[in-house]
């Protein structure tokens, strides 16, 4: 049996860890699309150090892994369209979700919260339709 979702497991286990210790730390919920939208808009300044500490976390960590383990094998088209139409939606549903993944998904059902709970079904839905779609439907991916 292959031990690749060991990776998974870790993975889970450092994001639930690193959003347990962001709301010990800072009485606040780790969501890096409302971490971000506050240095974009302003809204975040009295919190901008920790803001970029964390958004360059998000960037740097997988930066620093790839020169230390080799590239990873994805699955990720070559088509910049395609790319670049993926962050742009992704970019608006997080924005009418008012959260993304790491806000609702992993933050809001461990706190039980009904809106993530809801945002996170829905969400998961709408990328699978979008899958089905794309790939089968369409044949774009």
């Amino acid at each position: 049996m292959e031990m690749d979702w060991i990776w998974g497991l870790i993975g889970g286990l450092m994001i639930g860890g690193a959003a347990a210790l962001f709301l010990l730390v800072n009485g606040r919920i780790m969501g890096a699309s409302g971490l971000l939208g506050g240095l974009v808009d302003g809204s975040g300044r009295e919190t901008s150090a920790e803001r970029i500490a964390f958004i360059a976390g998000l960037v740097a960590v997988p930066a620093v892994l790839a020169l230390l383990m080799g590239d990873a094998q994805t699955n990720i088209t070559t088509n910049p369209v395609v790319i670049i139409a993926a962050g742009l939606l992704v970019g608006i549903g997080t924005r009418l979700a008012n959260g993304c993944t790491s806000g609702h998904g992993v933050c809001g059902i461990s706190r039980l919260s009904l809106r993530g709970i809801v945002a996170t079904v829905f969400y998961l839905l709408a990328g699978g339709l979008i899958m089905v779609t794309f790939r089968h439907v369409l044949r774009v991916i």
